[in-house]
């Protein structure tokens, strides 16, 4: 049945008092959430990460590791990250309140990468909107399309072991091959080996359709390469109420966010994108950063999904707060990577690092 428009219209959270739900305010809700921040699982050495265009944080947490999902438990790996950065403030807020104290408000444009701290790893997911099937396609010639060079130039000058990008698949297509084909020049220039990863997202678990590219760097001081993640979920995909049915009778923040959705009016542009309904037995639409009209419709409820919903077909867990009105809150769940799937690949550079490790063992007894 059609979604009906003129539903009663529930107003949008207020900020929520700073520290209200966050996991910051009780170190043992931080420890449930992410022991990765706290202790060193198996005693491994950790690996420093430094996190380009780190938004909210979803790449971050899911290669920190330590969270539940859907009843999945996503083990601690040995990462630390040591400065996450983003010119948006609500995106370095939400970092700092769920994830820790390293996120920096910070203009990457105007740094000096030569002030920025070294470290083994360095994540960027490069803002996609130039490239991305929502965006203008403007492609280098946009305001974002040449932000990926700040990761050329941390590489240049800091010389990490491994980079992680990350973006939409479109940019394969884009100018017929050419706009990717210069990412991937620009990357090999500086002293790398660069392999691209396309993955379907609910192949690993996801409950919403995205797909995305992951530009994995090794340098071409180093043996071999990390392996990409092993699909999980190939033969069946986690259906949309399979993700999000437990939250149909809550309508309080019982579960942060869950009171927070838009009016069921009908979408006006975006050519329909926006309005279809979510069916049950099928993956969900992919959650766009975009708020209102394009937020679908739920496949039971007379009304849109709420932001407990959409982070949840994000794979963000329910201890993850966003802290502001449901707008801003849309859009930093849009604009992350889903945590689950960033565990997937970050945990393959875990294996790598620790074959070069071992490698470097016995040559070191060897010698």
């Amino acid at each position: 049945m059609r979604p009906k428009s003129g539903l009663p219209k529930r107003k949008a959270l207020r900020r929520m008092p700073e520290f209200q739900y966050g996991m910051r305010a009780n170190p043992a809700v931080v420890d449930q959430l992410n022991p990765a921040l706290l202790s060193n699982p198996d005693d491994k050495p950790r690996h420093s990460v430094v996190s380009f265009f780190a938004g909210c944080g979803g790449l971050d947490l899911g290669a920190l590791g330590g969270f539940t999902f859907l009843g999945k438990y996503y083990e601690p790996q040995p990462f630390e990250v040591i400065g996450a950065y983003d010119n948006d403030p609500k995106a370095v807020e939400a970092y700092k309140l769920n994830i820790s104290d390293h996120a920096h408000l910070v203009d990457l444009t105007e740094v000096d990468m030569a002030d920025m701290p070294s470290a083994d790893i360095l994540f960027g997911g490069f803002p996609c909107q130039d490239f991305s099937s929502c965006g203008h396609k403007q492609g280098f010639s946009g305001p974002r399309g040449l932000l990926y060079q700040k990761m050329v130039d941390y590489m240049r000058v800091h010389r990490p072991r491994i980079v992680v990008g990350e973006n939409v698949p479109l940019l394969k297509g884009m100018k017929e091959g050419a706009l990717l084909e210069q990412i991937v020049s620009d990357l090999t220039s500086v002293g790398y080996r660069v392999k691209c990863w396309f993955l379907n997202c609910p192949d690993y678990g996801l409950a919403a359709s995205r797909r995305r590219i992951f530009i994995i760097c090794v340098r071409d001081d180093l043996h071999g390469f990390p392996a990409a993640p092993e699909p999980t979920h190939v033969m069946r995909h986690v259906p949309i109420e399979e993700a999000i049915g437990d939250l149909v009778p809550i309508t309080d923040e019982s579960v942060p966010n869950q009171s927070q959705y838009f009016v069921a009016t009908k979408a006006t542009a975006g050519a329909g994108q926006g309005d279809q309904v979510s069916k049950r037995g099928e993956i969900g639409y992919a959650v766009r950063a975009n708020a209102k009209a394009r937020i679908h419709f739920h496949y039971e409820l007379e009304r849109r999904l709420t932001v407990r919903e959409l982070a949840r077909l994000q794979s963000f867990p329910d201890e993850f707060v966003f802290p502001f009105a449901a707008g801003p809150n849309v859009i930093l769940i849009g604009n992350a990577v889903p945590p689950i799937v960033g565990h997937a690949v970050t945990s393959t550079i875990v294996d790598f690092l620790d074959t070069l490790e071992n490698s470097d063992n016995l040559r070191s007894k060897a010698a």
